[in-house]
């Protein structure tokens, strides 16, 4: 209790009314997969442009669907995606050290400025820098401005020959003159590391390519002149080093937790962010990166093991045989798809096939942020693919599924996307089963609406501990749920004309008995009744005739 020590007026707060609980996103995805360029640790992207930026463009489909998945996300309304780029054993980062001037030239030995690539992998090598003076640079002034400029160029097809400047006005109509697929230029840095513009601030808070750092000695003191030694693009050694001499393998995409100061690699790095919710590896379709299915169990391992989070898998290429197709593996948390969709490739303007897993996982997003989690991502368009049949073998799907073949796939779990064209309903996600064999988990919506409630209260309820375990305490936990449920039903995720009907919520001596309040055990019994999507739409129709009157 607050203690009055001495006379005065005392103001003070104080809490009434349960504590509400907010609904966690369900429309997170988390992608594993390999990329042009870009950082090792998983980072958030927010648009296909936003991914561009950071990992590149379209890479060859033999190494990595990655891309074109993501880019189906997006391009399916997915919203936000946390990107963990992998790469080979082996790979190295690649780097280059700049001497910087102390004080008078020649420059100090013991002062280089270290540039490395944001990430590992030959990519790296193509990174042009030019260090120049400072637009304004002012040695004359007090404090002196010995200030600098670091232009970065980045060609991901290799820097070309003869080069020549970009960034020179001069060259705008010079024949050989070639654009960089990424430019990055800071000006107006300075080495003060109390300066507003300190180089390593300025640039390691924003750089999409590069990271810089201060080798052999710490920075020079305050007050000292500093700055790289003066270089152009034409005269300036390239970085070197990078290298990613092996391919990937399952090992490097399942990652672990603690590489990166502990923020983790592949999907151990994806494991700790506590947003995602949804998780697609689109490599694990490929039979020649995983034929024994070590990845696509290992992304469904996951999601049982963390509980907050689902899986969406693909059937790997070539499985003509409707007869011998099956879901990977017997879960609640994950759903598979078939067969894969027809995408155009920008690296050729050709067209390939890819797994729908990516597609999907926007369409999921989708349908959270449209209808809520409740609704089932089926009877959904799938965008961002070819809608049109290039010729008698290479139309929107892989395989063009018949009632018949769907009807065999559906109660094995197998979620097919059909060909609706000939009615005018264009290429569907036409299923909404999880792959378990288990009739109460049976659809997808029903197990991502219990993640949705049991994360909700996890993290909504987190003030309960330590809390005194007596009935106050049961009766704000019961208050704080059943407002949250009200909400959920409210929105059409429960059944039930009535709340009775739709949930309960017990908190009480009936549900713990004094050996678990003895030891510290607070236990709440939650019952929710989701709805089950309309899968079979029965119309049942008679011919109505006039009866004989007398």
């Amino acid at each position: 209790m607050p203690e009055y020590l001495s006379p005065g007026v005392y103001v003070e707060e104080v809490s009434t009314g349960p504590r509400p609980i907010e609904g966690v996103s369900t429309s997170t995805a988390g992608f594993v997969g390999q990329t042009e360029r870009g950082p090792t640790i998983p980072r958030l992207v927010t648009s296909w442009q936003d991914y561009y930026r950071w990992f590149g463009g379209h890479i060859a489909p033999n190494v990595s669907y990655l891309p074109y998945a993501i880019q189906g996300f997006f391009d399916n309304n997915g919203q936000r995606a946390f990107m963990a780029r992998v790469v080979g054993p082996g790979a190295v980062t690649a780097s280059l050290n700049i001497p910087a001037t102390t004080g008078a030239p020649p420059p100090d030995a013991n002062n280089i400025l270290i540039v490395s690539a944001i990430g590992p992998g030959t990519w790296g090598n193509n990174i042009l820098i030019e260090v120049s003076d400072a637009t304004q640079r002012d040695i004359n002034a007090i404090p002196p401005r010995d200030w600098f400029r670091i232009t970065i160029l980045y060609y991901r097809d290799g820097i070309p020959a003869p080069f020549v400047d970009p960034t020179d006005p001069a060259n705008l109509s010079n024949p050989n003159r070639r654009e960089p697929n990424a430019l990055e230029d800071y000006d107006n840095l300075s080495a003060n590391p109390n300066a507003s513009n300190y180089v390593l601030r300025v640039v390691n808070t924003v750089s999409r390519l590069f990271q810089l750092d201060w080798g052999n000695t710490a920075p020079p003191p305050v007050g000292v002149p500093a700055r790289p030694t003066n270089r152009l693009f034409t005269d300036a050694p390239l970085m070197a080093g990078g290298n990613d001499p092996n391919p990937a393998t399952p090992t490097e995409y399942i990652g672990n937790q603690t590489a990166n100061n502990n923020r983790g690699i592949g999907l151990g790095g994806l494991e700790i962010i506590d947003e995602v919710s949804i998780l697609c590896v689109p490599d694990e379709a490929n039979d020649t990166l995983d034929p024994a299915d070590v990845l696509t169990n290992a992304v469904i391992d996951q999601c049982e093991r963390t509980r907050d989070r689902f899986a969406v898998v693909s059937i790997p290429a070539g499985q003509g045989q409707v007869a011998q197709i099956r879901p990977p593996r017997d879960t609640t948390y994950g759903a598979v798809y078939y067969p894969w969709i027809r995408v155009v490739n920008p690296r050729n303007q050709d067209t390939l096939l890819i797994p729908p897993a990516g597609h999907v996982a926007g369409i999921y997003a989708r349908t959270d942020v449209e209808r809520g989690v409740h609704k089932a991502p089926a009877n959904e368009v799938v965008r961002g693919i070819v809608t049109r049949d290039i010729n008698s073998n290479r139309g929107p799907l892989e395989f063009k599924i018949s009632k018949g073949q769907h009807d065999i796939l559906n109660p094995r779990g197998v979620n097919v996307i059909r060909d609706f064209r000939a009615d005018g309903r264009s290429i569907r996600v036409w299923g909404a089963r999880t792959m378990s064999s288990d009739a109460l988990w049976r659809y997808v919506n029903v197990r991502r609406l219990f993640l949705f409630v049991e994360e909700s209260i996890d993290e909504g309820t987190q003030w309960v501990v330590f809390e005194p375990n007596y009935e106050q305490t049961w009766a704000a936990v019961r208050r704080s749920i059943t407002n949250f449920l009200v909400r959920v039903w409210r929105s059409g995720a429960l059944v039930g004309a009535t709340q009775a009907e739709a949930f309960f919520v017990k908190c009480d001596r009936t549900t713990m008995t004094q050996d678990d309040i003895d030891n510290g055990r607070l236990i709440c019994l939650i019952g929710i009744a989701p709805v089950k999507p309309a899968e079979f739409v029965i119309f049942r129709i008679s011919q109505k005739t006039a009866e004989a009157t007398a």
